[in-house]
């Protein structure tokens, strides 16, 4: 079976292409995606942890669409090698 890579994939509210942030590996996707829900409600500001050990804030406020997605076998994703 191949490694999961999760990705937070947000859509702007101003259109544009999505932003991809690789996940760190361990994150709880249970957790994070009912924080995600939360956020998109609220529409509040979120610190993500990404792949990299950096952290990106998120302002849900902003964001038209967020959601996480297995990008393992997508191409060009920040992080992923």
């Amino acid at each position: 079976m191949s490694e999961s890579r999760p990705a937070l994939v947000v859509h702007l509210a101003t259109g544009g292409e999505p932003l991809v942030f690789a996940l760190e590996p361990d994150v709880d996707l249970v957790e994070f995606q009912k924080r995600l829900r939360l956020q998109l409600e609220h529409g509040s500001v979120d610190a993500v942890r990404t792949k990299e050990g950096t952290t990106v804030f998120v302002h849900y406020g902003k964001v038209a669409a967020a959601y996480v997605e297995d990008l393992q076998r997508k191409g060009k994703v920040f992080g992923l090698h």
